[in-house]
């Protein structure tokens, strides 16, 4: 494996191998290449399955690759360090408040690995492969979904299993409400609310089809969750009453929410909409080259930074649909972008690379759910009331 560090200010890109550098572009800041595509999605395609990047508070960005994971220096790409895992990981990494780095690995086994020193902590290891991107509690608890039907509540600090949900399949990313509970879908096609305490089902939600889509959580706790039946939900957080949906024209990503409550979600069908967080009603759509499997991301400056199968990362006026620019990867974008504290948006590519984009964007949004994982450290929990 190669890893290559592309610097806005060289002249000369440095690399090789059968991946190549798209066109330079004034908003790159650095590329990283590593062994596999980084992309974000439970399902294993091309490449492999990495992961989408977490942002730690002192600006370290740490992303899936290949069966490692790795922590990069987020203003020049330098590797900081990698962690070997025994197969490839899929999951994206969660931050905890003290800096412990929780992700999965095919190799059916959720690891804690300090994050200055990618020194494991320890070990966790359910009866199959973890996809699932780990959640992270208010009281350091961690949630992780696994492929042997299960959800798993452990103590961040030792890894002792607290105690097991089993739903009817495989279980994916949960998010966690402002109250504790937890929300987590399944290919059995249902969304559960779960007690953090317990781990008793408080209400399940029955879909169409497979849920894999990781919820996001509104200010007033409406959890909206999309589906293999190619539909967006809002669902009551308390009851699980569903308060509406909305049909594109395919299978929709895990999905985002704006400063003033705007719901942001892209399809399989080539789009990204904006869709109206009381009633459902679409506000408008943005037409991609192909098919949409990233997650959104949304700048302090309302930004909608969004990739696509086209090789490209979409930047989009939030209020009206319009694209502000474009950045041209090596490959697909199928990885959700993340933004750091200085608008850096951090997203990866089939091509091997992640990218480090100069954006316009200040921050991140200040919204209940402004990209996937709710936070920069992907800790999948809505903030406290």
């Amino acid at each position: 494996m190669r890893t290559t560090i592309i610097l806005v200010s060289l002249s000369i890109a440095l690399g090789c191998g059968k991946s190549s550098l798209p066109k330079k572009d004034e908003r790159l800041l650095w590329a990283f290449e590593m062994g596999n595509g980084v992309i974000s999605s439970p399902f294993n395609m091309g490449d492999g399955v990495i992961s989408s990047p977490a942002i730690g508070s002192d600006g370290t960005v740490y992303v899936g690759g290949d069966n490692k994971l790795y922590a990069l220096n987020g203003k020049s790409g330098v590797k900081l360090w990698e962690f070997v895992t025994g197969d490839d990981v899929h999951s994206s990494p969660a931050i905890g408040s003290d800096g412990t780095v929780y992700v999965g690995s095919v190799d059916k086994k959720l690891y804690a690995i300090n994050g200055k020193t990618g020194v494991k902590l320890w070990e966790f290891e359910p009866g199959s492969d973890v996809y699932s991107s780990p959640a992270i509690g208010p009281d350091g608890t961690v949630y992780v979904g696994s492929w042997d039907k299960k959800l798993y509540a452990l103590n961040g600090k030792s890894g002792v299993k607290l105690w097991e949900f089993k739903a009817g399949n495989a279980v994916h990313s949960p998010a966690i409400g402002s109250d504790g509970t937890v929300y987590v879908g399944s290919t059995d096609s249902k969304l559960y609310a779960i007690n953090p305490k317990s781990g008793q089902k408080l209400w399940e939600f029955k879909t169409g089809d497979w849920v894999s889509s990781s919820p996001a959580i509104g200010s007033d706790g409406t959890v909206y969750v999309g589906s293999g039946d190619k539909k967006l939900y809002a669902i009551n957080g308390k009851s699980g009453v569903k308060l509406w949906e909305f049909e594109p024209g395919n299978y929709v990503t895990s999905p985002a929410i704006g400063s003033d409550g705007t719901v942001y979600v892209g399809s399989f069908d080539g789009k990204l909409y904006a869709i109206n967080p009381k009633s459902g009603v679409k506000l408008w759509e943005f037409a991609t080259g192909t098919q949409v499997q990233s997650s959104p991301a949304i700048g302090s400056d309302g930004t909608v930074y969004v990739g696509s199968y086209d090789k490209k990362l979409y930047a989009i006026n939030g209020k009206s649909g319009v694209k502000l620019w474009e950045f041209i990867a090596g490959g697909p974008v199928h990885s959700s972008p993340a933004i750091g504290s200085d608008g850096t948006v951090y997203v990866g590519s089939y091509d091997n690379k992640l990218y480090a984009i100069k954006t316009d964007s200040k921050d991140l949004a200040k919204s209940p759910w402004p990209m996937r994982g709710q936070n920069p450290q992907h800790t999948g929990r809505a903030p406290a009331k």
